[in-house]
Formats: C-alpha cells, structure tokens, sequence
C-alpha cells in the first residue's frame, strides 16, 4: 500500500461523510414538517423540487437522457426504491416513532446488503470477514450513541411505524445494488431521470389522496420541506448516485451509521441535547466500522 493516501479516496470519503450530514438531519426535518403535511404530500414535493432543480443543472451542463427504454425502466426503479416508497415510509413512521429511534432503526442498509448478497449468492467480494467486522463494529457505535433509552422507546412505539422505517432501510439497500449495473450512466443523469420518475408516481398519489390545496402547512413545515426538497433530495441524491459507482454499495450504504451519528450531533448543537461518554464513544465506533470497510488491503 502507498505510504500517501489516495487523494480520489479521501474525496469519496469526505462526500459520503456530506452525504451523512445531509440525510442525517432530515429526521428532524421531516419530524417538523409531517405535524401539518401529509406523508405523501410531502414526498411528492421533495421529488417534484428535486427533479426540477436537478433538470435545470442537466440542461445547464448540456446532459440529456437515454433513450433506451431499458434505462428508463432502471430510473423508475430507483424513483421508487431511494426516494417514493422509503420517504414516504419514513414520513409516515415518524409521525408515531421518535427521530431518534427512527435513526436507529434507518442506519441498517449496510446489515441488509450484506443479507441479501448472502442470500442471492452474489456480491461475494461484500462477505469478506472485514467487511463483516466493519459492519458490525458501526452497528454497535449506533447502538451505543442512542442508548438503552432509543430501544425502551421502541417498546412503546407503533410496531407498524418501526416496521415501515426498517422497510425504508430495505429499499435503501436494494437501490444501490441495482445502481452498481448501470455504471456507465453520469450520476446527474441518474439522479435527474429518478426524481422524475419519483414525481409521476408521487403527484397522482397525492392529489388523489391528500387534496394538497386542502392543506394548512405552517410556516415552519413548510421551510423544513424546502431543505428537505433541495438538500436532503437534490444534492444528496447527485452525491449518492456517484458514490454507489466510486465507493460501491456496502460502503455507500455504511453511511447510514454516520447518518444516526449526525443526528445525535445535531440534537447536541442545536436541540441542547447531552453529551456523554458513551456518544463519544459510539461515534468512534462508527468511523473505525467505515474505516474497517473502506481501509486498502496490503499486497
């Protein structure tokens, strides 16, 4: 192994740890917001956002869609795996569950890849012994940050809520195994092509179910469905969609340990919420499990 890091690594690295912000807050966003939007509604707003922003930078770098049918069948596939069915699942989830909970619950795509390259006999290069021990080792930093208190909650909590947010991790885990077949597609293009297919299924869904302009979202709502549209939608879905290519689906996936992480940090920062040992602890878990995965292999 080279005595230098790899520049192009640490730049996937420090997008994945971005990516993990960004969808780390986005609980505590959508547990704003979902108290006067509905589920679908709000998902249908974060794609349709979304889409239209990620459109207007395509056509800016003069980018244009496949027209192989097979590809668009590929971009609605994600629409709904990465962002119509799990949003819409996580919303719903999060009106009975706490976010923190719903964290909890939400950081273990890595856990499902790894299950369902076992499972298909495929992947082989993900069952590796320290992938499996880096997988492990996050997962233990998530429980550690959240606490006993996390899982007391879930004794209490809707089980039909923590079983749409553990759903949610599913898709998330199936997306980038399918996006790993479709390589050679620029990552804009992808994240274009998703959002729109997300928005035809949403849009219909919504106004036939909600009534949107029947509506009263507060003011509040409202500013935490703009981020979630723009940031936790738009950008985060341009940056998943390289990394899926450059870092590969169980690395990907393993930020959602950094993504409970975040979300602990953030509660600290701006809710008051307490630090403690443990919390230190848990996340140098977290980052020694994406450190495991992710390290060269000496030759």
């Amino acid at each position: 192994m080279s005595r230098h890091a790899n520049p192009r690594l640490i730049t996937e690295l420090g997008l994945l740890v971005l990516l993990s912000f960004i969808w780390g807050n986005s609980f505590t966003l959508m547990k704003v917001a979902v108290e006067t939007i509905s589920p679908l509604t709000l998902t249908a707003f974060r794609v349709f956002v979304a889409a239209l922003s990620l459109y207007v930078v395509m056509r800016y770098q003069s980018l244009t869609f496949p027209r192989h049918g097979k590809v668009w069948l590929f971009f609605t596939a994600q629409g709904f795996l990465q962002c119509a069915l799990p949003y819409t699942l996580i919303s719903w989830g999060e009106q009975e569950i706490t976010s923190g909970l719903a964290g909890v619950l939400n950081s273990t795509p890595p856990v499902f890849v790894l299950l369902i390259a076992w499972l298909l006999g495929a992947g082989t290069s993900e069952l590796t012994g320290r992938k499996i021990a880096g997988t492990v080792t996050g997962l233990a930093g998530v429980v550690l940050i959240m606490g006993v208190s996390v899982f007391r909650d879930a004794g209490h909590a809707a089980p039909l809520a923590q079983l749409a947010v553990l759903a949610a991790s599913f898709c998330y885990a199936l997306s980038p195994l399918i996006v790993s077949r479709f390589s050679g597609i620029p990552p804009l293009v992808t994240a274009t092509g998703s959002m729109m297919s997300a928005t035809v299924m949403m849009l219909p869904v919504s106004i036939i179910f909600d009534k949107p302009w029947m509506l009263s979202p507060g003011n509040e709502a409202l500013f935490s469905a703009c981020i979630l549209a723009i940031l936790c939608t738009a950008l985060a879905m341009l940056i998943y969609f390289r990394l899926v290519i450059t870092l590969g689906p169980l690395i990907t996936t393993s930020g959602g340990y950094l993504r409970a992480g975040f979300s602990v940090l953030s509660g600290m920062l701006f809710l008051n919420e307490s630090f403690s040992l443990s919390t230190c602890a848990g996340m140098f878990l977290i980052v020694l499990g994406i450190v495991i995965i992710t390290a060269p292999i000496k030759k």
